[in-house]
């Protein structure tokens, strides 16, 4: 049986008693929600905090807040309260796709948004989907707070732009008009890690060209958004040719590493394939129109 090394506890109240619990027990303390990725870390010692900081009872983290412009997440916000949010489907379709295919009903009960952007595990699927979104954090510390746009906020594998004595607060998602998003995955079995997926949101301009385009890539050597890919597009009318071109790009753009989930070429197979899909997911989804090959 693995289990962790000795740790303290103590349940934080309020933002700013988490930031003074952060503080006063230094660079060796945690803060725990889910908790999905942190405690198997420190079963396998990989890990050893000497304090944990429950932010659980912290309930002005745990909201989703739509504005006329923007949808506001606090960090707390659980995976099962995004999936089941109304709001959320109906301005970005992208978010509950991703929900669906993540892990399982256990984890989505209590794993949060904010936990998931924090571990930035490079087979996290909320990433890609903030990324592509153009979504961005709040990040509260000692002398106030500061907002990250999500292409800042990752910068590596496991390394985020959140200090330790930091807390992210809230993720934020601009609502712009006649959008479309989506998101699709393949995995192993049902609950695995992706072996391959995409993101997808475009904006449509009133003369039927697209006038934005984000494509982002999970698991598959893809840092932040494919940006040929967004230049091929903007600027033009939907087609299968297009489409095309785009999962092409998309592939060129990935830079896959052979696993025990599969070797390099099929790999850069799926980033073709699942970009053309989720590609045109999106543009149906906005009412655009595909013309037949």
């Amino acid at each position: 049986m693995q289990v962790p090394a000795p740790f303290d506890y103590v349940r934080a109240t309020s933002v700013g008693n988490t930031l003074e619990l952060l503080e006063r027990h230094g660079p060796e303390s945690r803060v725990v929600a889910g908790g999905h990725s942190l405690l198997p870390m420190m079963k396998l010692r990989l890990a050893r905090p000497e304090w944990l900081i429950d932010i659980n009872d912290v309930a002005e983290l745990r909201h989703i807040t739509e504005e006329p412009d923007r949808l506001r997440v606090g960090s707390l916000t659980r995976h099962a309260a995004l999936l089941a949010s109304d709001v959320v489907g109906r301005l970005f379709p992208i978010v509950h796709d991703a929900e669906k295919v993540i892990a399982d009903p256990v984890v989505r009960n209590r794993g949060t948004i904010g936990g998931s952007l924090g571990q930035a595990d490079p087979a996290e699927d909320l990433t890609t989907v903030c990324d592509v979104l153009r979504a961005s954090v709040v990040i509260a510390g000692p002398g106030g707070e500061r907002v990250v746009d999500m292409a800042e906020f990752h910068r590596g594998p496991y390394e985020t732009a959140c200090e330790q004595h930091e807390l992210i607060t809230e993720v934020r998602f601009p609502i712009r008009p006649r959008m479309g998003s989506a998101y699709e995955k393949v995995e192993r079995r049902v609950g695995d890690w992706a072996v391959g997926a995409a993101g997808a949101a475009v904006q449509m301009a009133d003369d039927g060209t697209i006038a934005d385009a984000a494509i982002g890539l999970t698991a598959l050597g893809l840092e932040g958004l494919a940006t040929e890919v967004a230049a091929v597009l903007v600027g033009q009318r939907p087609s299968e040719d297009l489409i095309t071109e785009a999962g092409r790009l998309a592939a060129a753009a990935s830079s896959p590493v052979e696993d025990q989930r599969g070797p390099v070429d099929y790999k850069r197979h799926l980033a073709d394939e699942l970009t053309r899909r989720v590609l045109r997911r999106a543009l149906d989804r906005v009412g655009a129109t595909v013309p037949a090959a």
